[in-house]
């Protein structure tokens, strides 16, 4: 095939599999409230971090043709509605406290779900989304201009400070019978979104040394003749560069380091493909094709023998790399969300998860959530290995935006135009660049 041909043939890839991975957000929303199911399980709750990144969806499906401006302006404001009307308070049953919300709220009423934690990180990653859908919905029409003024409100009211509980560092999070919980985020993790949205905040701001404390406990390593910040599982190098552009911008430790975060995010999804090539543990399907080991479903718990070796297998679970959890499973939706970062080694391994093991061919929306070639999962499944049952909304989102990011870079240039993004980075320290 001629490199021409082979272009198009990857677009229209492209496009089919973004187009489908963003119907499940058309299908498994509820229009009354925007809020977006966790996975679609019969009396399963909504994900504030899924509803987060459809909202930023929303404006990738317009510009590709995928819905109306007119329906996405209903859904989003039916969303940013919902959340700023919601309760707020000391209430178990609330919808969040502080201007922060629970991790998985009820998909009818809204309301707090198993008990679960006011979560820092998922309200950060549904504060991204009121905020990207404010950039982009410009329009002098009433319903744009509310949208705005709600991303807006929405972002103002989370007290940061309150969700430091005295530390330095920003807590995991809260809840009303037990108070804040005991870990915090420290180490380089997916809360590089969330010091930046803090950072920025008119009202309630991180102080800048909240910064400087989360970034002296990161781990510099060297793995597979890769220099860098090491995190083990491939989403942390990916959620927080799902919105912000770090190309070409530093921060004090990177500027020592003399690379910046999206050329680690490179070395790291290299090092992801030669611990498959290398496959330690010999599991099935490893290979230079066939990579992404990250936080995901798996078919366990259980422990099998398999070809004479005994196999633990977990269910969700931050599996990692080179220093595990890893039991053979690998999630598809992570080796996409890498694309901008090495196009180079996930287009091959991409359409080899396509077109290879047709892990796109008996689901309405796009990759299922995880897939283990090591264990043989039901009998007479098509796929002949276990296939998660899943789609999970935390998975689909990354899939449209970092297609999108790769193709136009359509979401990092609405988050440089939002002003409360750039304060956060310049009082991280962050320069360069498009800065």
């Amino acid at each position: 095939m001629e490199k021409n041909e082979k272009n198009s043939a990857r677009e229209a890839e492209l496009q089919t599999l973004q187009r489908d991975t963003f119907a499940y957000f058309l299908h498994e929303t509820n229009p009354a409230n925007g809020l977006v199911i966790d996975k679609p399980a019969p009396n399963w709750p909504a994900s504030i971090a899924a509803t987060g990144l459809a909202l930023a969806c929303y404006p990738v499906s317009v510009e590709r043709g995928f819905m109306r401006r007119a329906d996405a302006v209903e859904k989003t404001l039916a969303t940013l509605r919902f959340f700023w009307t919601s309760p707020q308070g000391l209430e178990p049953d609330a919808t969040g406290y502080k201007g922060f919300f629970y991790h998985f709220l009820d998909m009818q009423t809204g309301r707090r779900a198993w008990q679960c934690e006011l979560s820092t990180v998922d309200s950060a990653f549904l504060l991204a989304g009121a905020l990207a859908a404010g950039a982009y919905f410009d329009h002098s029409t009433a319903a744009e201009i509310e949208i705005r003024t709600l991303g807006d409100a929405l972002y103002r009211r989370a007290d940061w400070q309150w969700a430091q509980n005295g530390g330095e560092t920003v807590t995991h999070g809260w809840k009303p019978e037990t108070g804040f919980l005991q870990y915090r985020w420290e180490g380089y993790d997916e809360a590089l979104l969330l010091y930046i949205l803090g950072l920025g905040s008119p009202t309630h701001p991180l102080a800048e040394n909240s910064y400087a404390a989360w970034a002296s406990t990161y781990r510099w390593e060297t793995c597979y003749g890769q220099g860098y910040l090491y995190a083990g599982s491939l989403f942390i190098h990916q959620l927080s560069h799902v919105w912000i552009d770090f190309r070409g911008i530093q921060d004090a430790y990177m500027r020592e380091k003399g690379i910046d975060y999206f050329e680690n995010s490179r070395r790291a999804t290299y090092v992801q493909q030669q611990y498959a090539i290398q496959n330690p543990h010999a599991f099935n399907g490893y290979g230079e094709l066939c990579w992404g080991i990250t936080a995901s479903e798996g078919p366990g718990p259980e422990t099998r023998t398999i070809d004479g070796v005994e196999r633990q297998f977990s269910d969700y679970v931050a599996r990692g790399v080179p220093y595990g959890p890893d039991d053979g499973t690998l999630a598809p939706w992570a080796v996409v969300a890498s694309l901008p970062f090495a196009p180079e080694i996930v287009f091959p391994a991409l359409e080899y998860c396509i077109h290879q093991i047709k892990l796109t061919k008996f689901n309405a929306y796009g990759f299922k959530a995880a897939f283990n070639p090591s264990h043989p999962g039901q009998p007479g499944n098509p796929y002949g290995c276990w296939v998660s049952p899943w789609h999970f909304g935390l998975n689909q989102g990354p899939i449209v935006l970092m297609i999108e990011n790769y193709r136009t870079g359509m979401l990092w240039r609405l988050m440089r135009s939002c002003p409360h993004i750039v304060t956060g980075l310049r009082r991280a320290g962050f320069s360069g660049g498009w800065m």
